[in-house]
């Protein structure tokens, strides 16, 4: 990649196997808005990213360098060499040739832990659109106000000393019905040291698994998201409809259950899980896989 300043734009040129559009809407982060085509408001933590992509250039508005290396490098994961990674799958089932090349600009993020983990605890039972608008609200109710693009007011999702101010009436309010007291009981196990980033990374997937299941609502697919998307355990396979109906049609005769194709790609993609769940829920929502038995 190839970094050249133009006043406050930065230019972002020979990116490689990324496309913003297919990474930001595909299902793993709720917290951005598409300002035009290609060009999205992204917020993490407390930054703002106004981002436009045009081929292999990313031009990103009023900022830097610095800023970019620092924050935005590691979230959109671009240092990773992600043709290597397509090759390791398609060697491993070429079957996944046609999916990964559909859907070949798609990156899984670093996201920020507390709000992935509230996201999909919000998320269960929920369209995309309705998770986003819950998550816009909590923002904009109890976060910090980080700036305006396109008319679009931008907020940061509130920090773990915002959220332990929230109560369970307070998440009611934002529509979040039967998830408002699972938000809670999130809210109060992230004022422990064991449920801290860095413990949670450094505890093996297993037991941060373990450690995330403890929380009410958390189950198998929530755990998986929030491992696979904020806490970097790239072998995590959250199971939802659209996988669990795919991977069904690839891999297994009859119906399989969730623990079961859990098992089943551990073995077979290894550390590269995550990276196969992507592509094929990316596909699968994109031909309506998921939801032809519903």
């Amino acid at each position: 990649m190839k970094f050249t300043q133009e006043k406050t734009t930065l230019i972002v040129s020979e990116v490689r196997d990324f496309d913003i559009a297919q990474t930001l809407e595909c299902g793993q982060c709720f917290h951005f808005e598409k300002l035009r085509e290609m060009e999205y408001g992204v917020v993490y933590k407390k930054n703002l990213l106004h981002i436009k992509q045009e081929g292999d250039k990313l031009y990103c508005f009023d900022t830097d360098e610095e800023t970019f290396q620092k924050i935005w490098m590691d979230y959109f994961d671009l240092e990773r060499n992600y043709a290597e990674i397509k090759q390791i799958l398609v060697n491993s089932d070429e079957r996944l040739t046609h999916a990964i090349k559909v859907n070949s600009g798609v990156r899984i993020l670093n996201q920020d832990f507390t709000e992935t983990l509230l996201s999909f605890i919000i998320s269960q039972n929920k369209q995309i659109p309705h998770i986003r608008k819950i998550v816009r609200e909590l923002s904009e109710k109890y976060g910090d106000f980080l700036g305006e693009l396109s008319g679009i007011q931008f907020y940061a999702f509130p920090d773990e000393e915002q959220i332990a101010n929230i109560t369970e009436e307070n998440y009611r309010e934002c529509k979040t019905g039967f998830r408002a007291p699972y938000l809670l009981d999130a809210g109060k196990k992230l004022q422990f040291s064991e449920y801290t980033t860095q413990n949670l990374k450094q505890a093996g997937y297993d037991e941060a698994k373990k450690i995330l299941m403890q929380i009410k609502g958390v189950g198998e697919k929530v755990a998986n998201c929030v491992l696979l998307f904020a806490l970097g355990y790239r072998n995590a396979f959250p199971v939802d409809v659209w996988i669990k109906r795919i991977m069904e049609e690839m891999y297994f005769e009859d119906s399989a259950d969730a623990q079961t194709i859990m098992k089943f790609a551990r073995e077979k993609f290894g550390d590269y899980g995550g990276y196969a769940q992507q592509y094929l829920f990316y596909y699968a929502r994109e031909k309506g896989i998921g939801k032809e038995k519903n």
